[in-house]
């Protein structure tokens, strides 16, 4: 198989070109690597950059709440620009450099090529998750110390958006986290496609839109979401909180992991 120059990667059509998109196996070669990078950088590194992600997310969801508060559009057409606006959040993440735990359920494809062991993406996947938590809970309380949530009726849809998202049985939470990992997933894995900024800028727009519009259940928006609107709605409610947050976070799992990185490593890699 032909050689990329600049990656190595096999290339299936030829070299790419910076107009051409990586081929789908190529994806599948590129995640897998970065996988491996990822679960071997050093603990400080990562817990930085999963700090940062977390705060970018948080960025993200207080766009999107900001966006929905007083919309004259309608249903549909809101939440369509408020997923949006909440693309904010990857894009940061994805283009700024930083580590999420959702997006690293990807290195499902490096383990299941055995690169990574079970340890090293346990290891991974606590310390991002810890790291996006500390960043997400930081910016609740920077956005509640800025008094930004006194602008119109911020504070009100903030409330709304988390008793939501608290009176979501176990099931649907979880089935909700499936879905949406599984989209942000697809989202990260289109950006291996892209050779640009604003490639990959274009591909997490429509997927990170569609899971917000859709109500679908992301568990690092989640860790400011949920506290935010707790704070302004009557005071934190941790095992509300920890009701929404476990079945997502495990959901996510799948959805990522097994729906995203598990399908595509059969389909590419395993009798590569």
């Amino acid at each position: 198989m032909p050689k990329d120059q600049r990656t190595g990667l096999g290339t299936v059509q030829g070299n790419p070109t910076s107009i051409d998109a990586y081929a789908p196996a190529e994806i599948a070669q590129r995640v897998a690597g970065a996988g491996v990078k990822k679960a071997e950088a050093p603990l400080t590194q990562t817990l930085v950059l999963a700090v940062l992600a977390g705060v970018f997310v948080a960025f993200g969801g207080a766009f999107f709440t900001l966006v929905m508060t007083g919309s004259p559009l309608g249903f549909g057409p809101a939440r369509l620009l408020g997923g949006l606006a909440f693309c904010l959040g990857l894009i940061l993440v994805v283009v700024g450099g930083a580590e999420l735990f959702t997006g690293n359920n990807l290195i499902v494809m490096a383990w299941a090529e055995r690169k990574v062991t079970t340890a090293r993406l346990l290891r991974n996947w606590g310390l991002v998750y810890l790291g996006n938590l500390i960043g997400a809970l930081a910016m609740v309380v920077l956005v509640w110390l800025s008094g930004s949530l006194a602008l119109g009726e911020v504070a009100a849809t903030a409330a709304a958006i988390a008793d939501g998202k608290t009176a979501l049985g176990p099931t649907e939470a979880f089935v909700r986290g499936i879905l949406c990992n599984a989209l942000v997933c697809l989202a990260v894995w289109l950006c291996f496609a892209a050779h640009t900024v604003a490639g990959k800028i274009l591909a997490i727009l429509w997927p990170i839109t569609a899971f917000v519009a859709l109500g679908l259940e992301h568990s690092v928006a989640n860790m400011y979401l949920i506290p935010i609107g707790q704070l302004v709605g009557g005071g934190l409610d941790i095992p509300a909180f920890l009701g929404n947050l476990i079945p997502v976070t495990f959901g996510n799992i799948l959805g990522g992991g097994l729906g995203v990185a598990g399908v595509y490593w059969a389909v590419y890699l395993r009798h590569a």
